[in-house]
């Protein structure tokens, strides 16, 4: 029955293009991931992302393995399979040159836990532990006899330090050691300073962020059950919490930027950042919470209608229940794929060719071409993800149509999901490919545009730096109409069959023709929605502040504070887009049905019973405002003359 449904909408536009698939687009995206292959590929037989991981000494011996002889380094070629730590001789004045630390750097088998202030304190914990923390060539018994052990052997006093598990670092316990430490290690990777702080605050916090991202993922689903099942008690539990939340979180973080502004203790760089952090976070987290107060009072009298919209959305998504699931499958492959790219994007970072210099040590120079294909690499990212979300969509819309447009309501469809794969992969996945790609089309331009401004950043005038923001914003809005158009367009090449081009043009006709019935009903659903968002943004920021305020010998704790933030909405915000995707596909079946049918015997609507009643009465409340606001606006105009009593 559905498949005839399906067949007879069809009508309503000439243009018939049935399992119909954009064979030239999706050539393209196999093309380009045929490059992607020949990069990992390359990455893999040059790269050595192991020395990344696990380290290597100024010698070009990587920790924890045995190694094969440079030519010109004596002191290479060595065993280091007990040696799995990278200690620096000088930890806490460490600097960069052209991407070289200035301090010689040995694998040793354990990192001293104790302070060392003299060379006989060497001597001893090299003879009791078996690691030794001077150059190799130097013998134990010559640590104190040596006229050349200053140079050859770290610098005194040794500071106490701690073996990092992950990338098998030494790393000092003293605070501000450890602050300079972590910063001119990490920027190895990376020459963006931003990058080196939020790399740096999320190693040594990793437990933390990672029981807040567990936290905000619990959250998430929570409230996509708590939305399945919505009633007005719900509701307004689920406002009031909104509301307490962002009172409170914006409370507690203007009593933390008070209590660290006033702290004696404040004297590192990185502190004193996180004082203007928490100022410009209570100040942004204020006005988000003044506008958002501002709204909810303003919509307070649409809740019982915003109600009844999700118990139309709920009953559709209970014919198809494994739909709650579906962000989580997604999660998971890209997961996978992102876990792919940054395995291959660490090879890329590490191919290069051992040189000796003076001094018989060794330093890896990078490749040529490999700027080129780490850009390659990076569209690939974009491209990719954009292309399983993509592929979430229209699993989505295809299900629901598959159940909008079912004749026998009281049979439901087997396997909607299941059929919606299978018309995608067998169909459609050349629209997929391309509405995907328009978005990376508009997403590199922000992108390149950000690299510039980072490059430009200490030579930009006002009013460039006005230009830079003026285009980033420029960018963003065409992004966000462009995903606002291709999830319809996926809606209605679900509905028809048609490829991309046609299916967006159909959609922006239906819009165009529904606007007005349409618009009003859905924008109550999505600020609803938001403010699902808003409440496990909310409460996971505040767990973040409790557990980092706790723990304050972390010195960069507020910039990982914000990624807990930015996870947290990105989580609820693929949870939650089950229910939007579902609705606005909901009402775009809901407008085709209506264009086809006209509710006769003959041509019957497809359309739930409830949900027809259910729209009928928000264009009457809708119609009833505006025929309100225009009585008000004659009884203004006919103001000046006498009206009879």
């Amino acid at each position: 029955d559905s498949g005839d449904s399906v067949s007879e909408l069809r009508e309503w536009r000439p243009v018939i293009g049935r399992k119909c698939t954009d064979t030239l687009w999706l050539l393209l995206f196999f093309l380009f991931w045929t490059g992607l292959m020949f990069v990992t590929g390359y990455a893999v037989m040059a790269g050595a992302a192991e020395r990344l991981v696990l380290g290597y000494d100024s010698f070009g011996n990587v920790c924890g393995r045995k190694n094969t002889p440079v030519k010109g380094a004596p002191l290479s070629g060595q065993d280091m399979s007990n040696k799995k730590y990278v200690f620096f001789l000088n930890p806490c004045s460490l600097e960069m040159q052209s991407f070289k630390s200035s301090s010689l750097s040995l694998c040793v088998s354990s990192c001293p836990e104790e302070q060392l202030n003299s060379l006989e304190d060497l001597q001893n914990f090299a003879r009791k532990n078996g690691s030794c923390l001077c150059v190799y060539n130097l013998n134990i018994s010559s640590y104190t006899l040596n006229p050349k052990a200053a140079e050859l052997c770290p610098t005194l006093p040794v500071p106490p330090s701690k073996s990092f598990p992950l990338f098998n670092r030494c790393v000092p316990r003293n605070p501000e050691c450890y602050s300079k430490y972590a910063s001119v290690l990490i920027s190895m990777v990376n020459e963006m300073d931003v990058f080196h702080r939020i790399l740096s605050g999320i190693l040594a916090g990793r437990d933390t962020v990672i029981g807040l991202s567990v936290l905000a993922l619990a959250f998430s689903f929570t409230l996509v059950l708590a939305f399945r099942f919505i009633r007005t008690v719900l509701v307004h539990t689920l406002i009031a919490l909104v509301v307490f939340g962002l009172l409170f979180v914006s409370g507690v973080l203007w009593w933390l930027y008070y209590d660290y502004r006033n702290d004696p203790s404040t004297e590192l760089e990185t502190e004193k950042e996180n004082v203007k952090f928490l100022l410009g976070y209570a100040i942004f987290s204020t006005i988000v919470t003044v506008v958002l107060l501002s709204l909810t009072l303003a919509l307070r009298k649409q809740l019982q209608f915003t109600v009844r919209l999700f118990r139309v959305v709920g009953k559709i998504i209970g014919r198809i229940p494994f739909l709650l699931f579906q962000p989580l499958w997604t999660f998971l492959i890209l997961l996978v794929f992102w876990v792919f790219w940054v395995a291959v994007l660490l090879s890329l970072g590490t191919a290069g060719t051992a040189q000796t210099t003076s001094g018989g040590q060794v330093e890896y120079r990078a490749l040529s071409g490999i700027c080129y294909m780490a850009w390659y690499h990076f569209v690939g990212l974009i491209w990719t993800s954009e292309f399983i979300l993509a592929c979430q969509q229209m699993t989505i819309a295809g299900a629901v149509v598959t159940c909008y447009f079912n004749r026998n309501k009281n049979n439901p469809p087997l396997h909607p999901i299941l059929s919606s794969i299978s018309v995608l992969f067998c169909y459609h996945l050349g629209t997929a490919v391309k509405g995907s790609f328009l978005i990376t089309i508009l997403r590199i331009p922000r992108i390149v545009l950000f690299y510039l401004y980072n490059i430009l950043k200490q030579k930009e005038n006002a009013c460039a730096k006005c230009l830079f923001k003026c285009c980033f914003c420029c960018f963003w809005c065409q992004e966000s109409c462009l995903r606002y158009f291709n999830q319809h367009a996926y809606t209605t090449t679900a509905i028809n069959g048609t490829n991309f081009c046609t299916s967006a043009k159909d959609a922006v006709f239906i819009l165009a023709n529904n606007s007005a019935k349409l618009a009003s009903i859905s924008c109550f659903g999505d600020f609803l929605l938001f403010l699902g968002k808003v409440f496990v943004v909310c409460f996971t920021v505040f767990g973040g502040l409790m557990a980092f305020n706790y723990h304050r010998e972390l010195q960069a704790w507020v910039i990982p504070l914000l990624l807990v933030g930015f996870f947290a909405y990105l989580m609820s915000h693929s949870f939650l887009s089950v229910f939007e995707v579902t609705m606005d596909a909901m009402f775009l079946c809901f407008a085709v049905d209506m264009e086809t049918n006209d509710g006769s015997a003959e041509k019957p609507y497809l359309m739930d019973q409830e949900l027809l009643t259910f729209v009928s009465q928000s264009s009457k409340l809708t119609e009833g405002q505006k025929h309100r606001h225009m009585r008000s606006f004659q009884d203004n105009e006919d103001g000046t003359e006498l009206q009879p009593m």
